[in-house]
């Protein structure tokens, strides 16, 4: 049965991806947008993100959150799963298919944006270490290479859309995991995954959440 309250989601009140919908609540946002399900925010700033009412719902001090009637949860894949789970609309009512599409939600996660984000980190905190010019290399390698296998798969599943059968929510934290490389130029070299992105992000439910999250950063620079 579906949530009979209105779920809350925590964002940034300021977000460090300057409104481009890369910060981890976009994912939660585009789901609930997915489903057709209202949902509230609460921004945070960095300083209350360490408080202890925040760290009640996210031990370590991140966000999103999400909170709905008695239950808090964090940790941006599991929420989504669990709006999957309450609404019809990003997982398969078959059991065999349901079980593929969240393996492609944990594969997002756990094998595909590990080492984008490492790359990413390095790129922000490390060009100034000795270090980095040797260590780049491998960092984008790691990245090609499974660049290259996620273009194979969908190249192997011929003229389909999403990595398997219809939409689901593995597609749906896949195309934000790849979206952390767009300014990297890097996508373009597949076109396969651009294209894949694309279709993604065309469809309204993302760009109703893409709105929403730029509002929120077009807002804190117009105040300040």
């Amino acid at each position: 049965m579906p949530p009979t309250t209105t779920p809350t989601i925590t964002a940034f009140e300021r977000s460090p991806d300057r409104g481009r919908g890369l910060a981890r609540d976009m994912r939660v946002r585009w789901a609930l947008e997915e489903v057709g399900q209202a949902y509230e925010v609460r921004l945070v700033s960095f300083a209350a993100m360490k408080q202890p009412a925040h760290l009640a719902l996210h031990p370590f001090g991140q966000i999103p959150t999400y909170e709905e009637g008695g239950l808090a949860l964090f940790e941006s894949g599991a929420i989504v799963l669990h709006i999957a789970e309450q609404h019809a609309g990003l997982l398969p009512a078959d059991a065999n298919a349901r079980a593929r599409a969240i393996a492609w939600m944990f594969a997002a996660l756990n094998t595909v944006e590990p080492p984008i984000v490492e790359r990413s980190m390095a790129f922000i905190f490390e060009q100034d270490k000795p270090w980095y010019a040797e260590r780049q290399p491998m960092l984008e390698e790691r990245v090609h290479t499974r660049l290259g296998e996620l273009s194979k798969h969908l190249g192997d599943v011929g003229d389909a859309d999403w990595l398997d059968g219809a939409f689901s929510a593995g597609d749906l934290l896949m195309v934000t995991v790849l979206r952390r490389l767009e300014s990297s130029g890097l996508l373009t070299q597949y076109p396969t995954l651009s294209a894949y992105v694309a279709r993604a992000v065309a469809r309204p439910a993302y760009q109703r959440a893409f709105a929403a999250q730029l509002a929120v950063f077009t807002g804190s620079s117009a105040g300040g």
